[in-house]
Formats: C-alpha cells, sequence, structure tokens
C-alpha cells in the first residue's frame, strides 16, 4: 500500500503504521490512474505458510494468478503467521520488501509475523484470513477467526470431524463471515467442472442416477501421547502446532499432511464436485453401505454416488462421473467428455443455468468480502462435502451399512457410530 494505510484506519482517518510516509498523498492512494483506493482493499492475514499457504500468499499453482495475493492491487497483507517462527519472520520480510519496492521507499513497516493465529486475528485492521494450516488444526482456526470477526479462506481438509464442520457453518452465518473452502475446482479450469455441473442439473444426460466420486472415504486419527519426546526448538510454536489435539510430545515434525488416511486431503475436491453437481450442497445422503470395500451413498430422490471409479477407470485429479437414464459426463481437471460425444458439441451453454458462475476463486472470496454475498463454496456446502468424506470413512470403519439422517446429522441407530462424529479437543483449543 503506497501510503501505508490500512482500509479500517482509512476510513477512521487514523495514521497507519509506516509513520515515515510523505505528507503529500499520492494518487494512487485517492484510486486514480486505474490503482485500488486503500479504503477499497482488503486487509488480509495469512496462517501456515508452507507449500499451500506460502504459494497463496507469493503466488503458487493453485493460485491461478502470478504473485498469488500479495502481488494483488486490491489486498494488503498485513500479516503473517506460522508455527515455525523463522517461517513467518522470512514472509513478513519478504512483504515489506515488496511493498517497499512497489512504493519506491525502503522503510514499509507494514506486515507483522506471529506464531499463534490468536495474535494475529486480535488486529482489528485485518479484515480476512486464509488459513492452510495442518489437517487437525484447519477447523480450530477457522473457529478463532471467524469468532474474531474475520472473514475466512480454508484450504481442505476444511474440518476432519462432521460436528467441527457443523461449528464452522453454524459460527460463519451467527457472525455473518464470509466463508470460502479452498476447492477451487468450482472456479478454475476453463470452467470445465461448471460446465458438466450444467448439462447434468439441466437434464441434458436424462435423469441422474449414478455419479462416480473417484475417490473411498477418509478421516484422521489422533496420535498416542508420547511420554518422551525431543527438546522443542525455540523458533517453534508446539503448543499451536499441537492445537486442539491430544498433547504429544515435540516429535520434530509440523508439517501439515499428517494423522490423516483414505485421502482425507485430496477426497474432498471430488466429493465438492460429487455434491454440486446433484444440486446437494445442503443436504446429505439417507444411507451409506459397502460395496467391495467403497461407500455407495443412496439419497432421498434414489441417486447414489459411488466412493470410486467408474468401472474400469483408475483415478483422476478431482474428478466425478454422473451417468443419467440417457447418457453420461466425466470431468477431471484436464478432461471434459460425455457419452455420447455429440452431447458437448450440440448442447449449447445455457444463458441462465442457475449455477454459481464464477471465473477466479480467489476472485470470488474477495469479492464476497465486498459485498456480503455467499461465495460459491461456502461454510454450509462445503461442509456437506466434507461430510460426504467423513461418513464414508466411518462406514468403512464401522465395516457395515449404516441410516444416515441429513437434518440431524446423526446415525439414528448406530450409538457406536455417532461416538466417531466428533472427537475429544484439548483446552484452550476446544470449540
Amino acid at each position: 500500500m503506497s501510503n501505508g494505510l490500512t482500509r479500517r484506519r482509512f476510513l477512521k482517518g487514523t495514521a497507519s503504521s509506516l509513520i515515515a510516509a510523505p505528507y503529500v498523498v499520492p494518487a494512487s492512494a485517492l484510486g486514480r490512474d486505474g490503482a485500488t483506493a486503500p479504503s477499497e482493499r482488503i486487509c488480509m492475514g495469512f496462517v501456515g505458510l508452507g507449500g499451500q499457504g506460502g504459494g497463496h500468499l507469493f503466488g503458487g499453482a493453485w493460485t491461478y494468478l502470478p504473485g498469488g495475493y500479495l502481488g494483488r492491487d486490491d489486498v494488503q497483507v498485513l500479516g503473517v503467521c506460522d508455527v515455525q517462527r523463522k517461517r513467518a519472520d522470512d514472509a513478513a520480510t519478504r512483504v515489506q520488501r515488496h511493498y517497499a519496492d512497489r512504493s519506491g521507499r525502503g522503510n514499509y513497516r507494514g506486515c507483522r509475523p506471529y506464531d499463534d493465529i490468536r495474535e494475529l486475528v486480535a488486529d482489528p485492521s485485518i479484515d480476512a484470513v486464509l488459513i492452510a494450516a495442518a489437517y487437525h488444526a484447519a477447523t480450530t482456526n477457522t473457529l478463532i477467526a471467524l469468532r474474531a470477526g474475520k472473514d475466512v479462506y480454508c484450504e481442505k481438509p476444511t474440518s476432519v470431524t462432521i460436528r467441527t464442520g457443523r461449528a464452522v457453518a453454524d459460527t460463519a452465518a451467527a457472525f455473518g463471515r464470509v466463508f470460502q473452502a479452498g476447492t477451487q475446482q468450482r472456479s478454475e479450469y476453463d470452467g470445465r467442472f461448471r460446465r458438466a455441473v450444467e448439462l447434468v442439473r439441466g437434464g441434458h444426460i436424462g435423469q441422474l442416477q449414478r455419479i462416480y466420486s473417484y475417490q473411498v472415504g477418509g478421516g484422521l486419527t489422533p496420535p498416542a501421547s508420547t511420554d518422551r519426546g525431543g527438546a522443542i526448538p525455540v523458533d517453534v510454536n508446539w503448543e499451536a502446532y499441537v492445537n486442539c489435539l491430544p498433547w504429544f510430545n515435540y516429535d520434530g515434525h509440523t508439517g501439515a499432511h499428517r494423522f490423516g488416511w483414505g485421502d482425507i486431503n485430496w477426497g474432498q475436491h471430488h466429493y465438492d464436485i460429487v455434491q454440486w453437481g446433484a444440486d446437494a450442497d445442503e443436504t446429505g445422503p439417507l444411507e451409506i453401505r459397502l460395496e467391495d470395500g467403497k461407500p455407495v451413498f443412496r439419497y432421498a430422490n434414489g441417486v447414489e454416488i459411488i466412493g470410486g471409479p467408474l468401472p474400469g477407470k483408475g483415478w483422476d485429479e478431482g474428478g466425478a462421473t454422473f451417468v443419467g437414464t440417457e447418457g453420461s459426463v466425466t470431468v477431471h481437471r484436464n478432461v471434459l467428455v460425455s457419452d455420447p460425444p455429440e452431447l458437448l458439441r450440440e448442447t449449447p451453454i445455457p444463458n441462465d443455468s442457475g449455477v454459481y458462475y464464477s471465473n477466479s476463486h480467489s476472485g470470488n472470496f474477495l469479492e464476497c468480502v465486498r459485498t456480503r454475498q455467499p461465495t460459491i463454496c461456502n461454510a454450509e456446502s462445503t461442509h456437506r462435502a466434507a461430510s460426504l468424506l467423513l461418513l464414508g470413512g466411518i462406514a468403512m470403519k464401522m465395516g457395515r451399512t449404516l441410516r444416515w439422517d441429513p437434518v440431524k446429522e446423526e446415525f439414528p441407530d448406530a450409538a457406536d457410530a455417532n461416538r466417531l462424529l466428533t472427537m475429544a479437543s484439548r483446552e484452550p483449543w476446544n470449540d
């Protein structure tokens, strides 16, 4: 930000942390010459600065924008957080250097490093937080940010239990917060997924019967408590890393991809598209059974979702195959095909299909922060997609058919399965 004013402090007429800024206000600060005025910029904090989070901040394959959020003129990065303090310090230095170079001054000091999300969200100047934390910490961190009045973009898995996923959806609604999941397929990949959903929901493959999700269920198993562990490095906030899990001693690892099974990570991409195509963003199945060890979900309208690939096909990236009475559509990140083939060639794209349109996932989030409209992957639809993955995991663990109530979100006649809807959370990180 060329004059160093944060969005909220600008509106309040308060000086920013860049106290050395010149008295004369440049034209760019007023929004002239095509620049975004400070009053329109969204002030953001970033939590988790590894491969995924660092990619969002500085630019990566999944951000679809050179330079990431830092490269956007409509965003001001005010805070960066990681349980590895050096990673946060290095990121803050890089952010400060970027803004100093952009403004032509070398004294920018407007981005602070943190190793605890609770300290970052205490900054009233931050409007929104992007969370790319460890599997087990994502939901807890999201709830902390929402309750602090921040809008949230959260990378998957957005929840590792159904109860905490419901808590995120309810909290976002109660606090009037905007939420976006990092299941970006609805917005990106040249609109292939949206086109497939338009064909399915528009009835072009006839009555929908089955959907192949290309993924089984999944879940998370907390680590066993340990009596012995290594000395915690001075630059690691192990308390924040353990987060809501039962305490275990430092074991030398602070990676994000731990304790999950079944593909708790990728699976949410698949089930997000399945739910979208089935027009089931606010509901779930009535029954989960197992076939060849894979979950099969039956919905009230008779549609079945198979937790695995189309027979004879292998695993594909984030895709789905929709089978109807008059044809089928298969979509993956690099593929969109139909049977019969002419379905894609001859079916016009509707002017108003009723299917949410977005061609930029990060852009959609920021626009909704401004307008307060629901995002394309809002808290409720995200919860339902993550729930489908987790329900499949529970059925696989129980090894039997389970009935599910999608309204009460419980198993009506399986107390043992209901115990797997949540897990114990450690204070003060419990929700």
